[in-house]
């Protein structure tokens, strides 16, 4: 087995809005997995490594955006584990601090266009079909290799939550807190946040991976996108800032930001009964909040 080692602590978050409400909220910080395999990254790419391992294959194949966590995770981790790394990047070829330290972890990075990016398995076959031992891996680690990993968020917890939260991105998250869910028989609500517009097809994610009578159990919150995939607006980067300067945990507006801003405004519209407690799951990711940094820069008056 390859040598995994996680720590991953739940913290309470203490504001004034919960307090009138009266609920709990807390968060697993999966954040403090690892600085560069961070948070569910970790958790997705277990037990997709430890296949490849068991296969005997020496190269990751993946994919994904620019400033994808996923690509710096499987390059990281590729490193670590003794793996060989190779992302198709969506795009024309950009360089940014993320992609940097992708390639400083030995990942080769190729470039290729839009449409050609639709077909991951076809990019596959033709760069590494005869390849034996070259492996596949999907954008942001959607597998249910990917979900099983997920699935273990929830052990070890010290409490049940009424609620339990996590964005979305591919469904691979939500679909593994599922499973843990019907694997303790837990009565938990999961709910999903949709980073990205149009974020109803995260039920169909979840199923193809895992049950589809789960799925249709999960509530998704599809209002909290700011625009789409990798957009913000001025009041979500008010948020995050007022968010980090109160507790010391930074979050970022791809997810992390979202997810939070989603449930502080449920709590504030009454969403939650008093007394029920809530659980927030930090996926990690933060250095997507580098390619936004700009409009960070501006000090409050």
């Amino acid at each position: 087995m390859l040598p995994f080692d996680f720590h991953s602590p739940v913290e309470p978050l203490d504001f004034p809005l919960f307090k009138e409400k009266g609920i709990t909220v807390h968060m697993k910080r999966d954040d403090r997995i690892h600085p560069f395999i961070s948070g569910n990254k970790w958790r997705k790419l277990k037990y997709v490594l430890q296949t490849a391992y068991d296969q005997g294959k020496k190269h990751l194949v993946t994919f994904g955006g620019p400033w994808s966590n996923h690509l710096l995770a499987a390059a990281c981790a590729g490193a670590k584990f003794g793996f060989k790394t190779t992302a198709f990047v969506r795009g024309e070829p950009v360089s940014n601090p993320n992609l940097s330290l992708c390639n400083i972890f030995g990942m080769e990075l190729q470039f290729v266009t839009r449409a050609a990016y639709k077909d991951k398995h076809e990019l596959f076959r033709q760069y590494y079909g005869q390849d034996d031992q070259a492996y596949f891996i999907d954008e942001g680690g959607y597998s249910l290799e990917g979900a099983q990993g997920c699935a273990e968020i929830l052990d070890g917890l010290s409490q049940t939550y009424d609620h339990i939260f996590c964005a979305c991105g591919t469904g691979t998250t939500l679909a593994g807190l599922s499973m843990a869910k019907t694997l303790h028989g837990s009565h938990t609500q999961l709910h999903g946040v949709p980073v990205l517009a149009g974020g109803t097809f995260i039920k169909e994610a979840v199923a193809k991976l895992y049950n589809a009578q789960q799925a249709n159990a999960i509530i998704l919150h599809t209002a909290y996108h700011f625009g789409g995939y990798a957009k913000t607006t001025p009041v979500l980067n008010t948020f995050i800032k007022m968010f980090a300067r109160q507790t010391g945990i930074l979050i970022e507006p791809v997810y992390t930001g979202k997810l939070c801003y989603a449930v502080f405004d449920l709590a504030a519209c009454n969403y939650f009964q008093p007394g029920q407690s809530i659980l927030l799951i930090h996926t990690g990711g933060l250095t997507g909040i580098l390619g936004m940094h700009e409009q960070f820069d501006t000090p409050e008056t």
